[in-house]
């Protein structure tokens, strides 16, 4: 795998800590593939996050294992992206302590996530999370990213790399790539089966509102026709029919038909065939993926094979880049 590159570089990790829902897969994660056909992107496993609420060490590494095969079947190691788990490329701490003495005390402050977690787990305000902001700049950095896919609440990290980033290259000269958001091909925007009116997420107390990626064809089903609708039972795209409009966004994602075919297809139907239709077209679309995560979490050898080559690769930038932060700063190696 070649280490330069004169194509931009995509940066993304996700936490070993939930399973994604089909919103993050409609509104992102089905794109990424297609992103190695214009960027070299590498892919994360961010254990080290994972720390921050001390979960439970067996769980972590199968959860660790289990995002790892998430992220090849979605087929993101392709072209010359390296997919690796962070805990595996010690430059990833090493370069966020450098990174910590050029962060402000108020910067990190004023970090949204860090004021929600601390209410979420008062009994647990630890240095890490207090800090989890500049490790993700140090993830972002190290790999000298053009661009990170983000999120609404992720906005604030991603600005904070980019101030630390500014900050050293104003002292020290060009050492960092200052990164931008990564605006790509949008996905539908899918929200929550119970609460229309809000996005689906992986933190709902409802289980009913959100359908994980691995989820079985059955809870799928289950959980499409105990979807919110309302009472008109016309199945037509409009203001003020949330549920509906969710349930067409839905199909339309995994069938590929616009709003106005779906309308003609249901015209004299009620919510239950429409219903039923939704959920056997939402299994269809992640049963090839659910059967190749199995296939590869059954793989154990090959998840370390890839998770051993990913760290050489991803280890080989990320040491230039610490190696020359370091020096930029005084240090003796």
């Amino acid at each position: 795998m070649p280490e330069e590159t004169q194509r931009k570089r995509v940066l993304s990790l996700i936490q070993p800590t939930s399973v994604p829902t089909i919103g993050n897969y409609f509104g992102a994660l089905r794109n990424w593939a297609d992103m190695a056909e214009d960027y070299d992107c590498i892919y994360g496993v961010a254990d080290l996050h994972a720390l921050t609420v001390r979960p439970e060490p067996a769980a972590l590494r199968r959860q660790t294992a289990e995002v790892m095969a998430m992220l090849l079947a979605l087929r993101l190691r392709q072209g010359n992206n390296i997919l690796f788990v962070q805990s595996h490329v010690a430059q990833h701490c090493q370069l966020a302590w450098v990174l910590n003495n050029y962060t402000q005390f108020g910067e990190a402050m004023r970090m949204t996530q860090f004021k929600e977690k601390s209410s979420s787990h008062a009994d647990n305000i630890n240095l890490g999370l207090f800090s989890y902001p500049t490790l993700m700049a140090a993830d972002i950095l190290i790999y000298q990213a053009n661009y990170v896919p983000i999120g609404a609440d992720q906005k604030q990290h991603l600005e904070l790399a980019r101030n630390i980033a500014e900050r050293f290259n104003g002292l020290y000269g060009q050492v960092f790539t200052v990164p931008e958001p990564y605006i790509g091909k949008v996905g539908s925007r899918i929200m929550s089966l119970q609460e229309p009116a809000m996005k689906m997420s992986k933190s709902d107390p409802n289980p009913k509102g959100s359908v994980s990626l691995l989820d079985p064809p059955e809870q799928i089903i289950k959980k499409i026709k105990s979807a919110v609708t309302d009472s008109e039972a016309c199945v037509r795209y409009a203001d003020g029919k949330d549920g509906v409009n969710n349930l067409m966004a839905i199909y339309s994602c995994s069938t590929g038909k616009d709003f106005a075919a779906i309308e003609q297809e249901f015209a004299g139907q009620g919510y239950g065939s429409f219903k039923q239709a939704v959920a056997e077209a939402l299994v269809e679309e992640l049963c090839p993926f659910q059967e190749e995560y199995k296939r590869l979490l059954a793989d154990k050898a090959y998840l370390e094979q890839v998770a051993h080559e990913g760290a050489e690769a991803a280890g080989r930038i990320a040491q230039r880049t610490t190696a020359k932060a370091m020096k930029k700063v005084g240090l003796w190696i």
